[in-house]
């Protein structure tokens, strides 16, 4: 049995169908943009491995120190111990998060990273007298993760889990933000999205907090949405009792052309979920930070103790590798970067705009999207991807890329013209 053969029958990939596995490329190796097949091909990484991959694959700042963060100490719990690695990391985050965001609870994903805000909001709600409030609030085609949990505020329509819903906890849902990026907000509440959102905070005492992906849809359909709703839902959480999450492990660490897509706002949430680029890719890791009035209130009230603990948290290896990443983003200038990116996918892919049965081109920092008006093959996507030289992973209706910060102006145009490409011929 050949390596290939034997995936396409032992081994699960995420989102396939055992029974009719779709095409599969094995990489023997990957560094910078590239990722490098068995037969010695070579494609760009045009998703950066799922967002994760900001200073491209196998980054000799990053690989040093997780080499020697494992010389020193590979892991060890972090029930009643600590340990430099992330002790260093965590004032690191201090310094470029959003400066209420005080209490760091190291995790292993971003799944994760969103089960534990959801605990924290439930436990916070039960320690300050406010049992009943266990339930919580969203907003159409978001997505959050995959455990069981994150699924519940998922949409459950483009959230990939609609199997599901019978057995998944009911949430409340609102339409997502109707004023797109860039447009002008309307002050008029049933033009701007507000008016349901209000009207289900009055309606409902079961729920402790708002959770969304702030400015930026990922997953759920690539949307980008005016601020000026997330400001405003801010004061709404405030005066309903309602705590507000922010699901940043997408967009967080420059990839929106801000730091974080908090910076669009001039607000903060009462929680933040960091994931994916938090590593730069090289190792799973996650986060999820608060501020001081919801750790005391969980810590003042019954039984006082946050109730998580994973067996990995803050494995030293990983925050080895997150602070090294954090590093790059200021050595490498990010936000060059993403202006680079943004300018020229918009110039390049701006000829998708007359090209039937695309909907609507656009780009946000370090994001390009060409949206159909269809559902675009990604098995077919990857039959052409030998052809382009460009690792594309299209879902649903779009045809994007979140290519690695260090992408070269070369390879940003390879991206396009794969791109363009996919358009024309799916």
């Amino acid at each position: 049995m050949t390596p290939l053969e034997f995936d396409q029958h032992h081994l699960w990939h995420p989102y396939t169908n055992v029974a009719k596995p779709g095409p599969t490329f094995r990489v023997s190796e990957a560094e910078g943009v590239h990722i490098t097949l068995d037969d010695g091909t070579k494609l760009i990484d045009a998703m950066s491995s799922w967002w994760c991959m900001l200073h491209g694959h196998r980054n000799p700042y990053i690989t040093q120190a997780i080499h020697d963060q494992v010389d020193k100490l590979p892991h060890v719990m972090f029930g009643g111990l600590t340990h430099d690695a992330a002790i260093d990391l965590g004032r690191t985050l201090l310094d470029i998060t959003p400066t209420s965001m005080q209490r760091i609870f190291y995790c292993d994903s971003g799944s994760v990273a969103v089960e534990v805000a959801m605990k924290m909001a439930v436990q916070y709600q039960h320690s300050i007298g406010q049992p009943q409030r266990s339930k919580f609030l969203t907003i159409r085609s978001g997505y959050h993760g995959d455990t069981w949990k994150a699924m519940s505020v998922c949409d459950p329509v483009t959230g990939m889990h609609h199997l599901f819903q019978g057995a998944l906890s009911i949430q409340h849902f609102v339409p997502k933000p109707p004023v797109q990026l860039g447009d002008d907000w309307p002050e008029d509440e049933s033009h701007n999205g507000l008016a349901e959102l209000r009207q289900t905070l009055e309606a409902n005492q079961d729920i402790a907090a708002f959770v969304l992906e702030p400015i930026v849809q990922g997953t759920g359909g690539m949307y980008f949405y005016h601020p000026e709703y997330l400001n405003a839902a801010r004061q709404l959480c405030d005066e309903h009792g309602v705590l507000l999450i922010f699901d940043e492990i997408a967009t967080g660490f420059g990839r929106t052309g801000k730091l974080f897509a908090t910076d669009f706002t001039n607000i903060e949430p009462d929680i933040l979920c960091l994931g994916k680029a938090l590593t730069g890719g090289h190792i799973s890791f996650a986060c999820t930070m608060t501020n001081d009035r919801v750790a005391n209130g969980i810590g003042n009230g019954k039984p006082g103790i946050f109730m998580h603990g994973p067996t990995f948290m803050a494995n030293p290896i990983a925050c080895a590798a997150a602070k090294a990443s954090l590093e790059l983003l200021g050595q490498n200038n990010w936000q060059a970067q993403t202006q680079q990116i943004e300018s020229q996918m918009a110039e390049e892919l701006a000829p998708a705009n007359d090209l039937p049965n695309v909907a609507q081109v656009r780009t946000l920092g370090g994001i390009a999207v060409i949206e159909m008006d269809h559902v675009v093959s990604a098995d077919q996507a990857h039959g052409l991807a030998k052809e382009t030289g460009v690792y594309l992973r299209p879902f649903g209706t779009k045809i994007y890329t979140m290519p690695p910060f260090i992408s070269t102006p070369d390879d940003l145009s390879q991206i396009s013209a794969a791109m363009l490409r996919l358009a024309k011929e799916l």
